[in-house]
């Protein structure tokens, strides 16, 4: 897997149900190489800090193999890397072989996969439509955000190497869709509500879910 564009935006103002929001969302592919921070990536624009950066979602992964398929699903919008709001692009990032808690070095950085990106609003203002949101998550492949175990600078054409692959967990894939389901396998709660590579709000969430 290799980093095919680093994306940055600036802050960006959009009106939503008669509101005026900020948004990060619209990045930018960068010709130059970014810093992953323990709380964020240097330079981004990062808005509504309650449901986006900090430890848990310092940064946000794509990947390469999903934009031929959504191309074709909205052959009308302007098309670039960063379409996703991910900070990085990823070639052959496949969010069923990625499980939540492994550790990778991504350039000079050493990263843990952490939790799926779930789909809002803002997303939903930049295609156009609302309907993207099930699309979404109908889909399946979400990308995945990463905890910063060591900050390092990350350009294009850098590898994300597997580290250490985390023990009795479960893949990204498997846990956005969990995360969506009206019946929830309850195997798989019980892998990830105890993982401390999810904030321990999400793991709260999900116990609720635990049959007796």
């Amino acid at each position: 897997m290799k980093v095919i564009s680093t994306n940055l935006a600036n802050p960006t103002s959009i009106v939503w149900q008669g509101q005026e929001v900020t948004t990060g969302i619209y990045k930018k592919p960068s010709l130059k190489p970014i810093l992953l921070g323990k709380e964020g990536v240097l330079s981004d624009e990062v808005s509504d800090k309650k449901v986006h950066g900090g430890t848990f979602k310092a940064c946000y992964l794509f990947s390469e193999l999903h934009y031929t398929y959504w191309e074709k699903q909205y052959p009308d919008l302007e098309w670039d890397y960063g379409m996703f709001g991910e900070n990085l692009t990823i070639s052959n990032l496949d969010e069923s072989k990625i499980h939540v808690g492994d550790i990778y070095k991504l350039g000079q950085a050493i990263v843990e996969i952490t939790q799926p990106r779930e789909p809002c609003f803002k997303l939903a203002y930049k295609f156009g439509t609302i309907e993207i949101i099930e699309q979404f998550i109908h889909y399946g492949y979400s990308g995945t955000y990463v905890r910063i175990l060591e900050e390092g600078l990350v350009k294009v054409g850098d590898t994300l190497k597997l580290v250490k692959k985390a023990k009795n967990s479960i893949s990204t894939k498997d846990l956005f869709e969990l995360i969506f389901a009206k019946n929830k396998n309850q195997e798989l709660l019980q892998k990830v509500i105890d993982n401390e590579a999810l904030p321990l709000k999400k793991r709260h969430k999900l116990k609720t879910f635990i049959t007796p």
